[in-house]
């Protein structure tokens, strides 16, 4: 049934009588425009030659990521830089950076969707899908980590009968229940508002394999008002119980650091601090996916510019509470007046990494000044530019946190340098491009904006109207 909007409906900067926004989409949209304008990206024969060009890349750094695994497991950790005592490396610098991007999916999908955000609508797919394919990349980092990655049934309660139980009382194991509690959560919410939208490419679906693969991810969903009925009740469950997840998966991360004395670590802000960063860097990955896709596709008229302005907003908001995060953090290590968190302060500034603080201060607090601007945050070049400094930022931020506290800690005898050699940048750039392919191969075969809600906000107008 195709529901269209009235010739007099003019989509422009005015709000329809019950306070919907009315240039949520293009004028003229039917729900047979947004069934055609996202399903045929998916069920068409042929990608775009960037969609290829840009997967070529990803698949390529995918296979160095597995080249360095394999070099990995044959040789060991002594491969990578890390040393006595910078025991942790780039592996843990890229865990936290990766469970930060992760965060921002939930943050849009979950906690936007219990506020009634129609803004919401054309990006919570890609940051739902972004969430898992980030926290799959960031579980690898510390099971790589270990050394022997195939013990690491070792942190799971499981029966044993040699009594060999795990630490309870560490946050490497809070950890583990963390980040699998919030990918199983993410996994379902993902999922159910996917089945609308595979039951719609299913019944598009010329090819018989088309159907049958949509039609088993569908569960059957006929689109009546019971599955209706039942599927909002579970979205908005699914919805309140990811919520607080947001808060906590990345509070017990920064657990790892704050329950240790090391100078630099020792700090009740972290959990705060680590959230505030997480969906800032979570934001501006989004940022980075959605800008090339909405321009590779053409989907002006579905993620527009008030998409991209709220979305800076966001960011620029959670932006300036990470840098009141490193003003309190340098004021609490003066205050103290603990001489070895003073150091740590000078020696994050003017020590011998004190180069990597200054970028890290470039990237995160003064090119997103930029924000305040609203030709920079609707102009969809210069806010991807200002999200790609960010994203790099962020994981400098998590290189200043783990290398530099470590590097000298109490006994100036114990100090040594960390120098991450070829390994570790091949593992980094190479779960990039794990990241990137799972990203183009999601916006192959599934549709990368919620086809369902899209449909809602054209019908939305009308009823308004009608009241």
């Amino acid at each position: 049934m195709k529901s269209t909007i009235p010739p007099n409906e003019q989509r422009n900067t005015r709000m329809s009588p019950l306070g919907y926004p009315t240039n949520l989409l293009a004028p003229g949209q039917t729900y047979e425009t947004v069934n055609e304008t996202i399903g045929s990206i998916v069920l068409r024969n042929r990608q775009p030659a960037t969609w290829w060009i840009g997967f070529v890349v990803a698949f390529g750094l995918l296979m160095m990521f597995f080249f360095a695994l394999a070099w990995l497991f044959i040789r060991g950790v002594g491969i990578w830089g890390i040393n006595i005592p910078v025991a942790w490396g780039f592996a843990i610098v890229n865990f936290v950076w990766w469970v930060g991007i992760g965060h921002a999916g939930t943050f849009i999908s979950a906690i936007l969707l219990l506020m009634f955000q129609h803004w919401r609508t054309a990006i919570n797919r890609f940051a739902e899908a972004m969430t898992l394919f980030a926290v799959a990349c960031a579980g690898l980092m510390p099971l790589l980590h270990l050394g022997r990655p195939w013990l690491f049934f070792y942190l799971f309660p499981y029966p044993d009968t040699m009594g060999l139980w795990p630490q309870f009382r560490s946050p490497l194991v809070w950890d583990v229940f963390a980040v699998s509690t919030y990918f199983i959560v993410s996994l379902l919410f993902w999922y159910l508002g996917l089945v609308p939208d595979v039951a719609t490419l299913r019944d598009r679906a010329d090819k018989k394999w088309q159907k049958k693969f949509y039609g088993v991810l569908a569960l059957g969903w006929r689109n009546s008002a019971e599955h209706w009925q039942r599927h909002q009740i579970a979205y908005l469950l699914l919805g309140g119980l990811a919520t607080p997840l947001v808060l906590s998966v990345h509070s017990v991360v920064s657990f790892d650091f704050a329950v240790a004395i090391v100078p630099g670590w020792h700090s009740t802000i972290f959990p705060p601090y680590f959230v505030a960063g997480a969906i800032y860097s979570g934001f501006a990955m989004v940022l980075n996916i959605i800008i090339p896709v909405r321009k590779l596709y053409h989907l002006e008229n579905l993620i527009t510019e008030r998409y991209l302005n709220n979305m800076a907003n966001v960011m620029f908001v959670t932006g300036l509470m990470v840098s009141y995060g490193y003003l309190i953090e340098a004021f609490m290590s003066w205050y103290s007046g603990d001489i070895f968190e003073q150091y740590m302060m000078l020696n994050r500034a003017f020590g011998p990494y004190g180069w990597v603080f200054w970028v890290l201060m470039l990237c995160n607090v003064i090119v997103p000044q930029a924000l305040w601007s609203a030709r920079i945050r609707r102009n969809p070049l210069t806010l991807f530019i200002v999200a790609f400094f960010i994203n790099v930022g962020m994981w400098i931020e998590r290189f200043v946190i783990v290398i530099t506290s470590l590097s000298r800690d109490f006994v100036p005898s114990s100090w040594g340098m960390f120098f991450p050699t070829v390994w570790d940048w091949a593992v980094l750039f190479g779960s990039v491009g794990l990241f990137l392919t799972l990203l183009f191969l999601f916006v192959r075969f599934f549709p990368m904006i919620s086809i369902s809600e899209s449909r809602e906000l054209v019908a939305e107008p009308q009823k308004a109207n009608a009241l």
